[in-house]
């Protein structure tokens, strides 16, 4: 492991896992036997049907695995999963979170916004406010093995979404330095998977964590659960190995707690924290609106949403699902419900607050994660699944979706948290959220648009500022480097100043 890495404690837990590039520790006889008459007790015996083919490392790999889950509790979700209980058909509730629960950038007060501001930098100055990154997925859908946060959407300076994201908590906790005059930290947490973590720790170790303190940045990793054979059984991936799944972006409540981050944000003494996905190229990192808004209503959770560009757009809303917070996807939202407009607005729709996994967590209610994770849902993926017949050991290339995949959602504690510990603020779109979803040439959520719209928003700031931005035919934007400016302040310098698009801006001149 990385020698950087090695000294967070999110890897203590390595030595009683192991790992591919080390052998991990050989259990005893009889280590090995409990664990075996605890599967077989649970009617997952096959998971060790193999056991005797196996070379002596193997076999301490299967045990170091199979270890980490309860087989008595992969029977109680299996069993859900698979035979789902019936319930009666119910009318379902929904109305917009109330006025009291939310705020919109779009409409509010500048003098709201600016006291949000402030309160926000005073707790990054006070070390009170740490970053978790959901970074889990790969770049396949984008043509890239490598993952998500290593990708290069194409701007001048080459920035991958990592660089990016880093520059912004350099440039945040410079700001926030000038407030007291001491040194502020911002602690970044990195949630990876299985397949992105090692090439995640190398890619930041190359680029020198992109001039961050890399005892301030940890990078951990989410959990996986096995995979449910049709019967219920686990599924093996080999004869050494049960076919495993990331539990979800909802994993994150619990490796939070098994990776020791939670640990470490106390030790830190953490109140507030930001959790976002790694594919917004706009996000603002540790927002400090975003925090002062939160900290000034001490909610628990709040969740940034933006408008709905129109009825039909395919997205999530954040709004009150029989009286309780939720996210409703639009598939469940029928056509006059999506249509509907808001009676004090009637030129925007009425549910229009879309969901961008962009949200706040006070550290208390980290701290009651024990509490609650078990009751959270587990959603089943019907998947085909490359496995092990354990009765042959022939290797089966399913046709069809011969298991499941379980796995929860980030937004499954919604509804377990009371209305007046949640809030959701609305932020402009241009500004905040520019997915990257799809391969370049789609049009959508692409690494041109991304592109596009860090160029377009480094251009509205530059001509807000007074400078002029000069376009030619199909050149625009102007790329405006985080350490300048974060989110558009101090660029005064370019008042009078004629730029030529497309351009980069990456020191003051």
């Amino acid at each position: 492991m990385a020698g950087a890495i090695k000294e967070t404690v999110s890897n203590l837990i390595e030595k009683f896992q192991g790992s591919a590039e080390e052998a991990p520790r050989e259990p005893s006889a009889e280590e090995f036997q409990q664990l075996q008459q605890k599967y077989a007790d649970a009617g997952q015996g096959h998971v060790f049907a193999f056991v005797d083919e196996l070379k002596p490392v193997e076999k301490a790999r299967l045990f170091h695995q199979v270890s980490n889950f309860d087989p008595t509790r992969i029977n109680e979700l299996a069993t859900t999963a698979l035979n789902p209980p019936k319930t009666e058909q119910t009318t379902v509730s929904l109305e917009p979170l109330p006025d009291v629960a939310t705020a919109s950038i779009l409409d509010s007060d500048p003098s709201d916004i600016q006291r949000w501001y402030d309160e926000g930098l005073k707790q990054v100055a006070e070390n009170k406010v740490a970053v978790v990154l959901m970074a889990g997925g790969q770049g396949t859908r984008l043509g890239s093995s490598a993952p998500k946060g290593c990708f290069d959407i194409g701007l001048l300076s080459q920035k991958s979404l990592f660089q990016l994201q880093a520059e912004r908590i350099s440039k945040l906790q410079s700001l926030a330095q000038k407030v007291n005059g001491a040194e502020a930290t911002i602690p970044w947490y990195v949630m990876t998977s299985g397949p992105t973590r090692k090439p995640t720790e190398e890619f930041f170790e190359k680029h020198g964590y992109f001039g961050l303190n890399k005892n301030n940045v940890t990078i951990f990793e989410q959990g996986v659960l096995p995979c449910i054979s049709n019967e219920g059984k686990i599924m093996l991936e080999t004869k050494g190995k049960a076919a495993v799944a990331p539990d979800g972006n909802g994993g994150i409540y619990q490796a939070l707690v098994t990776s020791g981050v939670r640990e470490d944000m106390r030790r830190r003494g953490v109140q507030h924290i930001h959790a976002y996905c790694v594919d917004n190229s706009l996000v603002k990192v540790a927002d400090p609106v975003f925090i002062g808004f939160a900290a000034s209503k001490d909610v628990d959770i709040a969740t940034k949403v933006v408008r709905k560009r129109n009825a039909t757009e395919s997205v999530g809303l954040i709004l009150l699902k029989n009286g309780k917070p939720d996210v409703v996807e639009y598939s469940e939202i029928d056509k006059d419900t999506a249509e509907a407009k808001d009676p004090k607005q009637p030129d925007v729709l009425k549910y229009r607050a879309a969901n961008i996994v962009n949200h706040y967590y006070s550290f208390r209610f980290l701290e009651s994660i024990e509490t609650w994770s078990h009751k959270l849902p587990h959603h089943v993926a019907r998947k085909k699944i490359p496995c092990i017949d354990p009765s042959t050991g022939d290797v089966v290339k399913p046709e069809k979706p011969n298991g499941v995949k379980l796995e929860q959602f980030v937004f499954d504690v919604f509804p377990m948290t009371p209305l007046d510990k949640f809030a959701s603020i609305e932020v402009r779109r241009e500004d905040e959220f520019s997915p990257l979803k799809n391969a370049r040439g789609t049009g959508e959520d692409d690494p041109d648009t991304s592109r596009r719209d860090i160029m377009n928003q480094g251009q509205r700031w530059i001509e807000k500022a007074g400078g002029v931005v000069i376009t030619d035919g199909e050149a625009f934007g102007v790329e405006v480097s985080p350490l300048i400016s974060y989110g558009g302040e101090n660029l005064e310098f370019l008042k009078g100043r004629e730029i030529k698009a497309p351009a980069i801006l990456e020191k003051e001149e």
